[in-house]
């Protein structure tokens, strides 16, 4: 057999291997909320404040690179996918610039991207600030390509002077016109080349709204917003109007009352349309102050939309989209279920409790001391954590290690909410089936912050908790 013909069949065999390996690699194959996710390189998703837009048949993620040891400006980061599960990071969109209002000891927030459709430039809006809030402006950056470095350009300007707001959105209308949203019910209607404002649209229409975001169905605005408790959560309301400029409809909580938006706050809601039917994707923030990078999660839910209403009823942990079709569906977590109680598959280390530690109906085992651990030995391909998060709850610090004893994964993650639930709180990567072991230790850490005016809110101690575990 010749040289060629040899190169030619181990090149051909080579092809068949590689194929089969990528074939097996399996991928998320679900949307789960309030859990850490990670990307194609295996880092957690850092895309706050969110943006999230289509374009040529794939999504981009924009969103504050958070980090958990400073709130500078650090980057606004950007992610693609074609399913809206298995995320790639691209690169930091806008780094921290050399000075100026998105220079070292600035603030930046709320990265939110649209194309421009005289120009064809996608024009990337935010907010800038000062580290004591009180230089606040409008910000927008350019860039030729959805993925590129955008040249940040400055204040966003409307009769020559930069708009004074801070929380901010966007909204395409279905004309092509482009707006910008901020704070306390201000709307305003960029010009052509989306790179100024034209007009302001609405002005003061509410008191302290925060988070605001704007979509369509049919005929019908609606504007989203959440109420000022810094990174707390709340539970968050709406309006609507058949016209943007108003009369402004004002609705209650659209998730129920004292479920806090199922613990997020709004930051977009983006129709997925198909051919079947349209699904308004809602994207909330979980905030983890001060560990925004490491612990800070995301909750995306299909909001319901009837008439002038809309709704996020019930919180579904796990749930699939058909972006090709539109259609949603849930997806029930299957594996083999280990409870807290089972002593015998998890071991825990001393200061562990199975009781509740406030008076509340869950059973679970949970310790507030640091170093704190317990850990389970499995044979499978990925294992989840549930937990019970309360007004006490703290960091927890998630290991696996691989049969040789070597960290393959380490998370933050974290287990306060100001009202008791019990959800998944941590699912790990599809591995190579094998022999793998779980470590949750307690960290002994918990977050506190404080509004501008004294007003303190957070969690009250460390604990750590433990529902059950699932492996797959």
């Amino acid at each position: 057999m010749n040289k060629q013909i040899t190169s030619a069949l181990l090149l051909f065999f080579l092809g068949i291997s590689i194929t089969g390996i990528a074939q097996k690699k399996e991928k998320i194959n679900a949307i789960y909320s309030g859990i850490p996710w990670h990307d194609n390189k295996g880092n957690v998703v850092s895309a706050h404040g969110a943006g999230l837009i289509k374009d040529n048949n794939k999504y981009y993620l924009f969103g504050e690179y958070k980090s958990d040891s400073t709130i500078d400006f650090t980057g606004f980061s950007c992610y693609s996918s074609s399913d809206l599960y298995n995320w790639k990071f691209e690169k930091i969109a806008l780094p921290v610039q050399e000075s100026g209002k998105l220079g070292p000891n600035r603030i930046g927030e709320r990265p939110k991207v649209m194309k421009c459709p005289k120009t064809g430039e996608y024009i990337m809006y935010m907010h800038t600030d000062d580290l004591k809030y009180k230089d606040q402006c409008l910000g927008y950056a350019t860039s030729k390509t959805i993925n590129g470095v955008y040249t940040f350009q400055g204040a966003l300007l409307f009769n020559g002077e930069p708009i004074k707001k801070w929380d901010m959105g966007i909204f395409q209308d279905t004309d092509g016109s482009g707006y910008v949203i901020a704070h306390s019910g201000n709307l305003y209607k960029l010009s052509d080349d989306y790179k100024s404002v034209t007009e302001q649209i609405v002005k003061d229409m509410t008191k302290h709204c925060e988070a605001p975001v704007i979509f369509k169905k049919d005929n019908i605005y609606f504007w989203l917003g959440s109420g000022l408790t810094s990174w707390e959560r709340n539970d968050n309301y709406y309006f609507t109007a058949a016209s943007l400029k108003g009369p402004w409809k004002s609705h209650e909580n659209f998730a129920p009352k004292d479920s806090l938006t199922w613990n997020s706050q709004s930051t977009f809601v983006l129709p997925i349309v198909g051919t079947k039917d349209t699904t308004y994707l809602f994207g909330g923030d979980r905030w983890a102050f001060p560990r925004q990078k490491a612990a800070a999660t995301y909750v995306w839910q299909p909001l319901v939309v009837k008439g002038d209403s809309i709704s996020l009823p019930d919180y579904k942990e796990n749930w699939q989209i058909n972006t090709t079709t539109g259609e949603w569906s849930n997806l029930t977590l299957k594996g083999t279920i280990i409870r807290n109680s089972d002593t015998g598959k998890i071991k825990y280390s001393d200061n562990w409790k199975t009781e509740s530690v406030i008076t509340d109906s869950f059973l679970d085992s949970s310790s507030n001391v640091k170093g704190a651990f317990f850990s389970v030995n499995f044979n499978g391909s990925q294992i989840g954590l549930y937990g019970v998060a309360r007004p006490n709850g703290g960091y927890a610090q998630v290991e696996i290690k691989d049969h040789n004893g070597k960290t393959i994964q380490s998370n933050l993650i974290e287990m306060y909410c100001k009202h008791p639930e019990s959800s998944l709180k941590y699912l790990s990567p599809i591995l190579k089936k094998g022999d793998y072991k779980l470590i949750v230790t307690v960290v002994g850490e918990h977050g506190n912050w404080y509004k501008k005016d004294g007003t303190g809110f957070g969690s009250t101690g460390n604990f750590v908790s433990v529902d059950k575990i699932i492996v797959k």
